[in-house]
């Protein structure tokens, strides 16, 4: 789906270039960059990783750093597609409703349009749609929906948008890949925060919140409903991870609810500057303890209550 929207953007950019300009609104403005709406954890070398007990690179810090470059790949390539797309005079305007496109090339199966709403009161809705050139009298379904709300000033705006992986199955079904269900993102760049929500079709969800501090730390926590195994009742997995802007953090994890009643398992691991484990230890000795955890750049475990 991300190849489809991307050339959507190249089509729908010819498509406007051709039209009268007539006006648009600071929607480029309005929208954060990919790199305002991204999860900054320190990056640790390809020789570092390379590596896996104490002296080794930390198990839950490679497992941060995979969710993070989830998050922002997933983030960014939406912030992208819309800004390119509004660098352009929009193809018609309707009152407060400014459209780009329907367009696409020939070979590619499905049309694509932009719609911005600008709202009275400086906030925008924008919806990207898209319709199956594969099937007669397809009708545009959204496959982007989201607001921005700017009005806090430059670098504090707010706002929210969501993908609909099964309506991008519906709209092109020869480039969606296998993705299903949705992705809810949702940011405040004055407070430095993020959320993401992931819909899965069976009915699990990953939860994701993100607080980055004003030196470059951050703190990350993260929930996943899943089957483990037994009846068909959720277990939660959370994960929370905490960094200074040294690079040094420590991940706690947790196991609880579904088939596991009262009985919660735990888990922790701290790394080092050179993203290093300088301690471990879990609940049920799946592991031997590992290091002192008075070395950890976070004495002590903080997890949030399991949902």
């Amino acid at each position: 789906m991300f190849k489809s929207l991307l050339a959507a953007t190249c089509t729908l950019s010819l498509v406007s270039c051709v039209k009268q300009d007539e006006g648009q609104p600071n929607i480029d403005h309005a929208l954060p960059t990919a790199d305002q709406v991204s999860i900054k954890l320190p990056q640790s070398s390809a020789r570092t990783l390379d590596a896996l007990a104490v002296g080794q690179t930390a198990v839950y810090y490679v497992a941060t750093r995979d969710v993070t470059r989830m998050f922002n790949g997933g983030a960014e390539w939406v912030l992208v597609l819309i800004h390119a797309i509004v660098q352009t005079p929009p193809t018609s305007v309707n009152g407060n409703v400014y459209t780009w496109g329907p367009g696409s090339k020939p070979l590619e199966p499905a049309d694509y349009k932009l719609d911005v709403t600008a709202k009275a009161d400086g906030t925008f809705t924008y919806q990207l749609s898209g319709r199956s050139k594969t099937q007669a009298n397809a009708k545009f379904e959204v496959v982007i929906d989201g607001s921005a709300d700017p009005r806090a000033g430059d670098d504090k705006g707010s706002g929210e948008f969501l993908i609909d992986f099964d309506a991008s199955r519906r709209v092109n079904p020869i480039d969606a890949g296998d993705a299903k269900g949705s992705v809810d993102v949702r940011y405040d760049l004055a407070r430095r925060h993020l959320d993401l929500t992931v819909m899965a079709p069976d009915g699990g969800a990953l939860d994701y919140a993100y607080n980055q501090a004003a030196d470059g730390g951050g703190d990350m926590t993260f929930d996943l409903s899943l089957n483990a195994g037994g009846t068909p009742a959720l277990e939660t997995l959370t994960l929370r991870s905490r960094w200074l802007n040294t690079g040094a953090g420590r991940a706690d994890a947790r196991v609880a609810g579904g088939d596991l009643g009262q009985l919660q398992i735990t888990a922790s691991e701290c790394w080092n500057t050179m993203f290093a484990r300088v301690f471990y230890k879990d609940s049920n000795n799946f592991a031997a303890t590992e290091g002192a955890e008075s070395a950890c750049a976070f004495v002590s475990a903080d997890l949030p209550l399991p949902h």
